[in-house]
């Protein structure tokens, strides 16, 4: 039986591609192992599924001073062995990294053993992790054309982000149900993110009168953003979040207005949902999702929207503009290189294991 090893954590991001891929890995036969760190989010994750799950000790990379950064070298080191005497334990064919600082050790462990590597980068420029593992890795998949630049020419492969087989399978009608649509109008879904999403939550509310005239808007606006005295507004549905009934909404929405996150522009994509993005501004991230929405923007995905220039007369517009020519953007996404991402990887994984 071939075996693959998983790692990446830190963040919900790090973890749902490999997720993603568990039931295509399952159906190949692979025997799958992941490796995380002691008690991240990863644990909690990966505990819904029947895999070993094996902890690491692991430290953070900073760019800034923090007294950490005097004992997590050592935690580093002490990941770094751990993970060594893990993975000659299990004698994986490959091992797939999808990020995060728990990756580092595992994958130069895992290098260090001759075992192939392959890491998945979500944004446009490779993260410090990733850049830690790039030296080491047999092949960087990445979304974004750009990305191909950061990395030695033949070692990474456009591919796109493997999203939750889940979110293809929406029904539009059970949309129009939970959120008491009717067929007269489009419907306009907005998915601000837990991160951030007090400026687009404003102005959409505050643009709902012009919006409502022509337009149905479903709203998951975070937990407790919920604006009470809009709760009986016809045609605007207020939602905290969404887990099994995301999918249906998504099938039900004509447009989405969205961050900018990798992993929620590829279910977009993915979706061949015509969008708006709202990235966040620098002062509140590294600037990737600026990156990630430009990119989106150059290859016909998505109307980018800067949040400093945000205002209802400007999203209005912006709405209509892409409602009248969705088509366009539909077919661009139908188009694009980084479809099919799930079919893609696990080809380079197949064609990785057989050569060790």
């Amino acid at each position: 039986m071939k075996k693959i090893v998983l790692t990446g954590g830190g963040t919900a991001g790090h973890v749902t591609a490999n997720i993603a891929l568990l039931p295509y890995l399952k159906a190949e036969g692979y025997e799958v192992s992941y490796i995380g760190s002691y008690d991240g989010i990863e644990k909690r994750l990966i505990s819904d599924f029947d895999i070993p799950y094996y902890g690491i000790a692991t430290g953070k990379f900073r760019r800034y001073f923090d007294p950490k950064n005097f004992s997590d070298p050592f935690r580093v080191l002490k990941g770094f062995s751990e993970a060594k005497k893990i993975l000659k334990e299990i004698n994986p064919d490959v091992l797939f990294s999808k990020g995060g600082f728990v990756s580092v050790p595992v994958v130069r462990a895992a290098a260090s053993l001759k075992i192939p590597c392959i890491i998945h980068e979500s944004d446009m420029t490779p993260g410090l992790a990733n850049k830690i593992c790039l030296p080491v890795a047999k092949k960087l998949c990445c979304n974004f054309p750009e990305t191909m630049k950061y990395v030695k020419e033949g070692n990474a492969l456009l591919t796109g982000t493997p999203i939750r087989d889940e979110l293809l399978k929406g029904n539009a009608e059970e949309g129009y149900k939970l959120c008491g649509f009717t067929h007269d109008k489009p419907v306009v879904m907005v998915i601000g993110g837990s991160q951030g999403a007090a400026a687009i939550n404003k102005t959409v509310r505050d643009s709902l009168n012009l919006m409502l005239k022509d337009f149905q808007v479903v709203h998951i606006c975070g937990k407790e953003k919920v604006d009470n005295m809009l709760l009986n507004v016809e045609g605007y549905k207020q939602f905290e979040y969404l887990k099994g009934e995301l999918k249906h909404v998504f099938a039900m929405a004509d447009l989405v207005i969205s961050r900018a996150g990798a992993n929620s522009i590829c279910e977009l994509l993915a979706l061949k949902k015509p969008n708006i993005l709202i990235p966040l501004p620098t002062s509140q991230s590294r600037g990737d999702q600026l990156l990630n929405a430009a990119s989106f923007e150059s290859q016909g995905f998505s109307i980018v929207i800067n949040e400093d220039d945000l205002s209802e007369k400007y999203l209005m517009e912006k709405i209509h503009e892409l409602y009248f020519s969705k088509q366009s953007y539909i077919d661009a996404m139908k188009n694009s290189g980084q479809q099919n991402a799930t079919a893609t990887i696990m080809k380079l994984i197949n064609e990785v294991s057989e050569e060790k």
